[in-house]
């Protein structure tokens, strides 16, 4: 790409990007804290990658994601996951209508812009797998009926960490759809005085405004396959999701051992993704290795599988993956 056309692609980026500040600023008047959870959020919205929060309760997971909506004048629905869940709840079913002695099709809440899938690992693994379906396939059937699902389409699920009990993990296979994992971490002490102020002064939360328009995010996702990655950050990709399969070859011979399975060829695409996206809310025409090393905890670290002698010794996936980023040579 010739310098020319990098400054044509900055240019254009900095008209597409430029509705990202306002949307960001709108999450943050009601939401206090949490800017790698936002961030986040936008790098699943930019690169039409699905989102698993993980936190434990009380970390305003709900709230940011329902804000974002409220922010985007997008479509939401808020689905509360149970264990008496059935696919036709979420998808929608055939209906029939005795006047006219015929069925009609009632949509499920999947059919909406954005989708809050709170506490996925309490419903049944039939529930969770009519939803990553639709996932994976943008489009639901209900009967002989294909419908296709309105874009932006975007899943965020979350999950708690803790009280296991009556809950339905969610496989390796199906964790694997989600481009991104965020572990939600607790505020800073600034951060929870100012909630705790903010509760005390108002007693519930301000409503966020519309300041942005569906079609800006679509324009903005045509830009990101524009950005210039080089031959060298690409082979840094994959040499990130190899390591993780071929761990001695790149000299991780202590994690030989300790992975069962490494990242599918999915970890290389949305890592790709992800580095376009972060990039693009940089105001950036092209990707740097940071770019990659920024978003790579968060793609790779639900997609390796430790094994048995590694739950023994406690070393998490995570442990793992930032082993590998430490050690995969940075170009």
């Amino acid at each position: 790409m010739t310098e020319t056309e990098i400054t044509e692609l900055s240019e254009l980026i900095e008209r597409e990007s430029a509705f990202v500040e306002s949307l960001v600023a709108e999450v943050h008047r009601v939401v206090v804290g949490q800017h790698e959870l936002i961030e986040r959020l936008m790098i699943g919205l930019l690169s039409g990658g699905h989102v698993l929060l993980e936190g434990v309760p009380g970390l305003a997971k709900t709230l940011t994601v329902s804000t974002l909506s409220r922010a985007i004048s997008a479509s939401f629905q808020r689905i509360q996951f149970t264990p008496d869940l059935l696919p036709a709840d979420l998808l929608g079913t055939l209906v029939y209508n005795q006047q006219e002695a015929d069925f009609f099709i009632k949509k499920g809440p999947i059919f909406a812009n954005l989708i809050l899938a709170d506490e996925i690992n309490r419903a049944p693994a039939k529930v969770q797998s009519a939803l990553l379906e639709a996932m994976q396939e943008r489009q639901v059937t209900i009967g002989e009926t294909t419908f296709p699902l309105e874009e932006p389409f975007l899943v965020l699920a979350t999950q708690n960490p803790v009280e296991q009990e009556g809950t339905y993990p969610l496989p390796e296979a199906q964790l694997d759809r989600f481009m991104l994992k965020v572990v939600v971490d607790y505020p800073t002490r600034d951060e929870e005085l100012e909630i705790m102020r903010r509760m005390a002064a108002h007693g519930s939360v301000p409503e966020a405004q519309a300041v942005v328009e569906p079609k800006q995010i679509l324009e903005a996702r045509s830009v990101l396959a524009d950005l210039y990655v080089d031959e060298r950050v690409e082979g840094y990709i994959v040499d990130l999701v190899l390591a993780t399969r071929e761990p001695k070859r790149y000299r991780l011979a202590d994690a030989e051992g300790l992975i069962a399975y490494g990242a599918s060829p999915r970890a290389s695409i949305y890592l790709n993704r992800a580095a376009r996206a972060h990039a693009f809310l940089q105001r950036r025409a092209y990707v740097t290795p940071e770019d990659v090393r920024a978003v790579a905890l968060d793609v790779l670290r639900h997609r390796v599988s430790v094994t048995y002698e590694a739950e023994a010794e406690e070393v998490t996936s995570e442990m793992l993956v930032r082993q590998v980023l430490d050690t995969v040579e940075v170009p």
